[in-house]
């Protein structure tokens, strides 16, 4: 996710660390660069434009050039823009005074409504919720059909009845089956096309008078880039959409849509997708999102996750262990295999500061092979040496290398991003900014 910007956005960080102090010409031709950036990401012309400008007017007017770390004065700016461009601060779903909270999910054919449904309902009964799913979408052939297969692989009750019956009716008659189980939530999923037209919006907001939904959310394809923003856009207009979910941002290593959607249709993003388990579904945070795109990792997403799959007892010595920096190799292994069962291996690299900028030669190949080398360069290390990798010294690491087959140059990169991860771990999990933020990025080059 966002890989392209994010190697062009360090390169960019990189060129002003090199610069010791800065003339306004260097803010200049590092901005050009980021506007290059952002273009070729796909963003929106007009939000590449509006952010450089707000960039620039923060880094000139606050008199950043004449201090003694301008370049990490630069990072700070570029991602509190990112931040509120994004979004700002997260957007919660919004819960009705009196249950159940009524969501209508709406979206085109092909963006992944149906399972997202699926995935909003998972993510409330792992919160303590007990959710309705509804299958209104009487249009598509066999949506019905995938939404009751979903709901058994989570055991979430669906709602569902004949294609012949209105989705209007459907969506009545469910919130009659919602009192008589307790749910607490409905979940109305609602029938889409291949494009926006008179029909569909009718039938919208036909289901829409019927059940007085609490919020309207559109499911859009992150991978569509602008054409996410265009439908955004016009199904606001429409129906007053309130919230966007994002799907197959595993798959978007440009990023144009997500950072352009909020800014032009104006409407928050509450959650994105990232891949095809039930499970890989998370709540949309503007500030961690912005610390992925700056490669800076998403060390509060990483515990969270590992809080799904850990007990609290363990969680606690996990958040300890970061804190005091004494997480060593096994503790990463042992993480590894746990968060695997809920993501992949790539985008738990993405949530650790540093280790996405892992050699391509150390997790070449696909996700088995990648995890099985990693393991391999871990398990030919003695127990001593995984507790304390600062010990492994030169001959060590040619054991290492030999035993693993991999190569000296794979084991050296990956303890370097192993002990970079480490101090970005313990600083985030702190909340102090390093003095040194500069060097680190440029470390992870």
């Amino acid at each position: 996710m966002f890989e392209l910007l994010t190697d062009r956005l360090n390169k960019v960080f990189k060129f002003l660390g090199s610069k010791g102090r800065l003339e306004e010409k260097d803010v200049d031709d590092a901005l050009r660069q980021v506007r290059l950036a952002f273009l070729e990401a796909d963003v929106n012309y007009k939000v590449v434009k509006d952010f450089t400008a707000k960039v620039k007017e923060r880094a000139i007017g606050a008199d950043i050039l004449q201090g003694l770390n301008p370049a990490q004065q630069i990072v700070k700016i570029v991602n509190e823009e990112l931040i509120t461009t994004l979004g700002g601060g997260q957007s919660k779903l919004v819960q009705a005074a009196h249950p159940p909270t009524v969501i209508m999910m709406v979206g085109l054919q092909g963006g992944g409504k149906t399972t997202s449904a699926a995935k909003l309902a998972f993510h409330l009964k792992h919160s303590g919720q007990k959710p309705l799913l509804v299958a209104a979408d009487n249009r598509r052939p066999a949506a019905i059909e995938q939404l009751v297969a979903l709901g058994q692989q989570s055991d979430l009750p669906v709602f569902s009845e004949s294609p012949s019956v209105s989705s209007r009716d459907i969506a009545i008659h469910a919130m009659e089956r919602a009192k008589e189980i307790a749910a607490n939530w409905v979940i109305v999923d609602t029938a889409g096309r291949l494009q926006i037209d008179e029909e569909m919006m009718a039938e919208l907001a036909n289901v829409k008078k019927a059940v007085n939904p609490d919020d309207i959310l559109l499911v859009v394809d992150a991978m569509t880039g602008q054409e996410a923003v265009n439908v955004a856009t016009e199904f606001h207009n429409r129906v007053n959409v309130t919230g966007l979910i994002l799907t197959k941002m595993d798959g978007d290593a440009r990023g144009g849509a997500a950072l352009s959607i909020r800014w032009v249709s104006g409407v928050p993003i509450k959650f994105i997708g990232m891949g095809e388990k039930v499970s890989a579904f998370e709540p949309f945070y503007p500030d961690r999102l912005a610390s992925r795109i700056l490669g800076m990792g998403d060390v509060l997403t990483f515990i969270e996750k590992v809080e799904q799959t850990i007990d609290q007892e363990k969680a606690k010595e996990l958040e300890k262990k970061v804190r005091s920096s004494s997480f060593n190799l096994e503790d990463f292994m042992g993480q590894l295999k746990e968060i695997k069962k809920l993501g992949s291996l790539g985008q738990l690299m993405e949530m650790l500061p540093g280790m996405s900028k892992i050699s391509s030669k150390v997790i070449d190949g696909n996700e088995d092979a990648r995890m099985k080398k990693i393991e391999a360069i871990i398990q030919s290390m003695t127990p001593a040496e995984r507790q304390k990798p600062e010990i492994i010294n030169g001959s060590r690491r040619r054991r290492i290398a030999q035993g693993s087959g991999t190569t000296l140059q794979d084991i050296n990169q990956f303890l370097n991003q192993f002990q970079q991860m480490r101090k970005f771990m313990k600083t985030t999990m702190s909340g102090k900014i390093p003095k040194n933020m500069m060097q680190n990025f440029r470390g992870l080059q």
